[in-house]
This record gives structure tokens, sequence and C-alpha cells, in this order.
């Protein structure tokens, strides 16, 4: 049993993210390590300064651009669009793993016998005309059918013909996502995209227990430290109930694949993922050897996104940070306590509040419209300095030459 105190957490959390200190992760390779550190990161369409994807990476790896995350995408190939923590980002050689979702729904899709013909000719279609939009896809009408895309099976109705074919062939695996403009995604033939190598490689753990394992272990080494309870981070792990969980867990320490952590003021136990021991051996190391003065790691300010794989567990945050944040996004305006896309601002090893920013890329504006700071933060120069150098790179990120402030803050 490793035992922490609440710093000691908090540190040891920030520097397996990359988040204290100096950057650990460079330019596109150190875009592509955090990746498959993680597993996966979400991907969210909305875009008022950045996708979710763009910003969790935006703040660890320096040197990140979109055109980044865009080119390990879709020109390298080393990453794809695929559901694990609901719609995600996955390195390609995950893709192996994820053959039993896909069987799921091919098997769906026999429900609905009007899709057979219908796939037949989008495959057609796109291997003559190349990567296909719904909107171009010569299919009329509509049919009635569910979406497998997100795997929860729990909707149903009369949707578009070439919207429904297209997804339906994507959560099979018979098509990927070939690009995107905006919010339109472009299919093309998965087998011209996926290497052989990958595309048709059995599934390495057909055994249900040892898949759950390996699902779970890819969530605590996404999060840095996870316990065993009820949270966010487990959402679309297929069924997934206490005692799994509870099995999972208690054969993932006896395999030594997880290691027991016990912080200070935290009840429940949390484990580490067995990758990220040397790290914590070399952290608590440097803090017995005497190294313990309170600035020992370079104070980073970064913009954290909503759907970032450190807050997955949201309530885990609060415990170790002290730090409460909801996401407003679907929240009615008059009951939002902050605003529509309101972003976590770290600075160091604490959240000392959160700003709202809006990019208007034709104008090449970003609009600062709030900063709030937590209660008891005091403001100091260091501080504004750090967070006025945060948002300039933050608007260099959307690629916005000026900056607006709608209050004075430091500018």
């Amino acid at each position: 049993m490793i035992q922490l105190t609440n710093r000691q957490a908090r540190q040891f959390m920030l520097l397996r993210h990359g988040l204290l200190g100096g950057h650990i992760f460079n330019g596109k390779q150190g875009a592509l390590d955090f990746v498959r550190q993680a597993g996966c990161i979400q991907f969210d369409p909305v875009d008022v300064c950045g996708k979710n994807a763009e910003l969790t990476l935006q703040s660890r790896v320096k040197g990140f651009t979109k055109q980044t995350l865009y080119e390990l995408l879709y020109e390298d190939r080393l990453l794809v669009d695929f559901p694990d923590k609901n719609l995600s980002i996955i390195p390609v050689e995950d893709w192996p793993y994820f053959e039993r979702y896909r069987k799921a729904a091919r098997e769906g899709g026999y429900q609905f016998p009007e899709l057979g013909g219908l796939e037949e000719q989008a495959k057609a279609y796109i291997a003559k005309n190349g990567p296909v939009n719904s909107d171009d896809l010569p299919i009329q009408g509509n049919i009635h059918w569910h979406s497998s895309i997100h795997w929860s099976g729990n909707w149903a109705g009369e949707t578009n013909a070439a919207r429904a074919v297209l997804e339906q062939l994507y959560s099979t695996g018979e098509l990927v996502i070939h690009h995107k403009q905006g919010a339109r995604k472009f299919y093309a033939l998965a087998k011209d995209y996926i290497s052989e190598k990958y595309l048709h490689s059995p599934d390495p753990l057909p055994d249900e227990q040892q898949h759950l394992k390996w699902r779970i272990l890819r969530r605590i080494s996404a999060v840095g430290l996870l316990w065993n309870r009820p949270c966010d981070a487990w959402l679309n792990i297929w069924g997934l109930n206490a005692a799994q969980r509870n099995r999972a867990f208690e054969e993932l320490q006896n395999e030594n694949q997880i290691a027991a952590v016990r912080v200070d003021g935290i009840k429940d136990t949390l484990y580490c993922c067995a990758k990220a021991l040397p790290l914590m051996e070399e952290f608590l190391k440097q803090e017995y050897g005497g190294d313990t003065k309170n600035n020992r790691y370079k104070s980073r300010c970064e913009f954290i996104a909503p759907l970032d794989c450190l807050m997955w567990d949201r309530r885990l945050i609060e415990e170790l940070f002290g730090f409460a944040y909801r996401w407003e996004i679907y929240i009615p305006a008059a009951k939002r306590k902050y605003g529509y896309y309101v972003l976590p601002v770290l600075y160091g090893e604490r959240f000392i509040g959160r700003i709202e920013a809006a990019a208007d890329k034709k104008a090449g504006v970003l609009t600062v419209k709030n900063i709030w700071f937590e209660e008891g933060i005091k403001q100091t120069k260091k501080m504004q300095a750090a967070i006025e150098q945060c948002i300039r790179r933050f608007a260099k990120f959307n690629e916005c030459a000026d900056i607006i402030a709608s209050k004075p803050f430091m500018f």
C-alpha cells in the first residue's frame, strides 16, 4: 500500500498528465504518446474555442496545433476516430480490441433488413467516388433504424437513410472517418486506411473478464489515480456492474497491474497503473530526499478541457483539489452559474478558477468573456503574468491574432 499526502497525490496526478513543471510531451510525437498513455481522448464536436480533443492536447503538448491532431488522424493514420468513452480518438493499434463491439453492431443491423442493400450500394459508391458525406451520398428517403454508434441501443426511429447507412458501416468497422470539415464527417472504406495488421486481426482478449480488465486498466491509466466506485470514468464499458468491477480490481491488483494508494483525507482507496509506478517511485524519492520546497515544480498555467480525462471523475477532483466543476453546456442559460463553455484554469498544482473564452475564426479574435477565481485565491503578479501568457498561447492555438477582454482582467 502506497501512502500519500493529499498534496503528493495532486502532484503525482498532474505529473502523470504532463501538467506540472516542464513539458514532457512535445510536438506530434508527444501528442501521440499522450493518447497512447490515456488509451483514448474524448471527441466532442462543439467548437467554441477548440474541440474537446484539441483542448485536451493543447494543455499538455508543447507546440501542439489543431493541424497536429488532424495529421495524426487523417494523414499519418496513427490515431482513429472510434467510440470508447463515448465518441473518442484511440491509437490505431487498439482497433482489434474493439472487435466485439463491431460484431454487436453487425448483429444489430440484421434487425433492419432495409440496411443490407443500402450498405452494398454505399460501399460501391465510395469505392468508385472516394470519401463521402451523408449529404452527398445518393441514397434518398428515411428508414427505421437505431444507432449503435454509441453502443447504447436506446434510440430508434425514422432517420435519414444516407446518414443511417454510413453510421452503421462506421459502427461495424467497414468505414472509417476519412476527414472532417467542421462538424461534417466524410467516410471512406476502412480497408484503404487501416493496415491489414490491425483491420482483420482477431480480438486479442476474447474472454469477457480479460477484456473488462483491459478497459478498466486503460481508464485508470487515463485518469492517473482512480477509485473502485461508480463514476463517469467507466462510461461505455458494456456490462460493467459493481460485482464485475470489484472482481476486475482484485485480479488486476493480484496480477500487479495496479497498485493501491491511500491518500490522507480520502476514505476510499485509490489505484494507479503499474506503468506509472516508476514515476511514483522517482517522485517519492525526490520528496523524501529533502527536496520539499513549495516551488519545486515550475508553475504553469493551463486551460483544461471540459471532458479532459483528468476530469472524468469530478467528485475525485473535488476531494483531491477542492475544486467543484460542472460543465454547464446543457443547462438552460438562466440556470447557469458561470457560462456555456467554461474551462477550468490550472495554475501550478491548484485549480485557481475558470475561464470563458470564444474564438471568432473569421475575425481572428479571441474574446475572453470572463474569468472567475476560486474563493481564497490570491492574485499575485506572477499568477497574472502566467494567466496572460496562457491566454496569448490560447489565442495562437485558436489561430487568433487579437484578444479582446470584455472585462479588464490583466490586459
